[in-house]
């Protein structure tokens, strides 16, 4: 499931268990590339938060390419991934932090 943050729910939303946020731009060749591969990912709690509407939180998080990720774990950031991942890789990620 995607849901889009910004600067009101992204707080509520990180805040507990595990969530994979993405930081995109809309001009971003490789994030567009990147939003099918999210979509397939449905059992997935996925947030996703442009840019250029919320730079707020691109500062707070120091993002400075596209697409970036990070995982939250009970609202604390625990890993980053930057580009580009496959379903695979994105999954891999996940797994790693589970515990």
């Amino acid at each position: 499931m995607i849901t889009e943050l910004n600067e009101q729910n992204f707080d509520t939303y990180t805040k507990t268990g595990l969530k994979l946020v993405e930081f995109y731009a809309d001009w971003c060749g490789f994030c567009k590339r990147q939003r099918p591969i999210l979509e397939e990912l449905t059992d997935i709690n996925i947030g996703t938060v442009n840019v250029d509407e919320n730079p707020e939180i691109v500062r707070r998080f120091s993002i400075s390419g596209f697409p970036s990720f990070i995982l939250f774990k009970d609202g604390k950031p625990i890993a980053t991934l930057e580009g580009l991942h496959d379903k695979s890789q994105l999954l891999t990620k996940l797994m790693e932090n589970l515990g």
